[in-house]
């Protein structure tokens, strides 16, 4: 468990620092006399990487709080930490990609304004494997859900 949610606590401030690399490019680029942000569709996309990185920190926040009350073991644990590995892997997916249509050109190029774009668009999807696999996770999160569901609970 604590090894789940440590590859979520350093993805999610890789994916932080990512979005905000791309807030400041949006602020500053300039593009047919307006800034970049002017745009709907700039707007938009940036507002999809903030909500992903909003939810998936108060996921994180609250499975930590557990975290500290129960133990690290938890039985209770396992398929909260399961699909918080699984929500910030997809999250960061989101981030790194909207990230790159905003930056277009700099966002592939390993130097210069778009290097922390770059790096995390080239490696978010190795912590997606460790502790792991995204599928494995969202499986193992509905089999603690079934395995906790009361057999008398009816529609």
């Amino acid at each position: 468990n604590h090894e789940r949610w440590m590859i979520c606590v350093s993805n999610m401030a890789r994916a932080r620092m990512c979005t905000e690399e791309t807030f400041k490019w949006a602020m500053q680029r300039k593009i047919f006399g307006t800034k970049l942000v002017e745009q709907a569709v700039i707007r938009e996309k940036l507002a999809q990487m903030f909500s992903a990185l909003e939810t998936v920190t108060a996921l994180q926040y609250e499975v930590t709080h557990t975290m500290n009350l129960k133990g690290t073991q938890s039985p209770v644990l396992g398929g909260r930490i399961a699909l918080l590995k699984y929500s910030v892997t997809r999250a960061c997916h989101l981030v790194a990609d909207n990230a790159v249509q905003i930056l277009g050109g700099r966002g592939v190029t390993r130097t210069g304004m778009g290097r922390i774009v770059e790096a995390f668009h080239r490696t978010y999807k190795i912590p997606s494997v460790y502790g792991g696999s995204e599928e494995i996770m969202a499986d193992l999160a509905v089999r603690m859900a079934v395995k906790a569901f009361p057999p008398e609970a009816r529609l």
